[in-house]
């Protein structure tokens, strides 16, 4: 009689008891995440709204389970190297980085102390990993493949403006480019322009006035749409970028879709916002064990085209139905 009582109620305690080992993981133990970028602190950020959220959704309570230590380059990239040797020092468990540039710095800073990446291009191209399926070493995460993607944005951009054929291509390629990245961006955008008949001129800024000389550039060349790369540097200056061109009654392209929240034409690319979301499951599969070296990295299977119908209009530009028929979304 007893027995089976007891029984019963220890299978009714089990109930509970269950659900409370579930949330064990996170007990007795804060874990600290570095996040770090080269964009500015003063700028909304998608990225880290969309890793915050992905880590309590994931049961990773900021202040209760964690502490999300974030250092901002404010658009200077060479203060990388220092930023990600302050997370090192504080003894992140995690080091989430956003873009190439400040996967480079955390690589370079430490091989022990586990690196997600928030998104990058091409990571094995570049070295951060060894493969996508195998990445070996203390980084995996999520990669681009932006060069590829290059392609398909100008096919985009010839249907809306189909007698196009000069195109400004803005970058910030660092001097030296220590991982390559940007090299391969604009050897796509090279390749792509060519097969379509462009004349593809690609100029580099990293400040507001290097962006205003390239732009006197931009008029020279009679250059008749702007592509802008996808670059943290480049981010912070986005809206000196885009008043210039609109000054200049020139189309602007993007890779994000945010160049086209803040007043571009269009853009094409993956969701960087989705990207960081999903990097917080790696952050939370290595604070539960898991080791850099056995996470495949992961490659965006959704890519999303954004069209800005205010941007078109004040252009005196009409986007044809077979675009906009592709479009994810249309601001208007």
């Amino acid at each position: 009689m007893f027995s089976a009582i007891g029984l019963i109620i220890t299978l009714a305690l089990s109930l509970f008891v269950v659900p409370l080992a579930a949330d064990a993981q996170h007990a007795g133990k804060v874990a600290r995440i570095g996040y770090l970028s080269a964009r500015s602190s003063s700028q909304p950020s998608p990225q880290l709204a969309a890793l915050r959220q992905g880590l309590r959704d994931l049961g990773w309570l900021e202040g209760q389970h964690l502490v999300i230590e974030e250092r901002w380059a404010e658009g200077r990239q060479e203060r990388l190297p220092a930023l990600a040797a302050e997370l090192v020092h504080l003894k992140v468990h995690v080091i989430v980085a956003t873009a190439g540039p400040a996967i480079h710095a955390a690589k370079h800073a430490t091989n022990t102390i586990p690196i997600v990446m928030g998104s990058t291009i091409d990571a094995v191209g570049v070295g951060f990993v060894d493969s996508l399926a195998r990445p070996g070493g203390n980084v995996t995460g999520l990669t681009l493949i932006s060069a590829d993607l290059m392609g398909k944005r100008l096919e985009l951009l010839k249907e809306i403006l189909p007698h196009l054929s000069r195109l400004a291509f803005l970058t910030n390629r660092p001097d030296p480019d220590p991982i390559g990245g940007m090299a391969l961006v604009l050897k796509g955008a090279e390749v792509a322009a060519q097969s379509l008949g462009l004349r593809l001129h690609i100029l580099e800024a990293r400040n507001p006035d290097a962006i205003q000389r390239a732009f006197t550039v931009i008029a020279e060349k009679r250059a008749e749409a702007l592509d802008v790369t996808e670059s943290p540097v480049l981010a912070v200056h986005r809206t000196q970028i885009l008043d210039l061109a609109a000054k200049s009654r020139l189309p602007t392209f993007f890779a994000g879709r945010e160049g086209v929240d803040a007043g571009g034409l269009m853009s094409y690319g993956p969701n960087s916002a989705d990207m960081h979301r999903r990097a917080a499951t790696y952050v939370d599969k290595i604070l539960k064990g898991a080791k850099p070296a056995d996470l495949p990295v992961e490659q965006p299977t959704k890519f999303e085209l954004v069209i800005n119908l205010k941007a078109a209009r004040a252009l005196g530009l009409t986007i044809p139905p077979s675009v906009l028929f592709q479009a994810d979304e249309v601001i208007k």
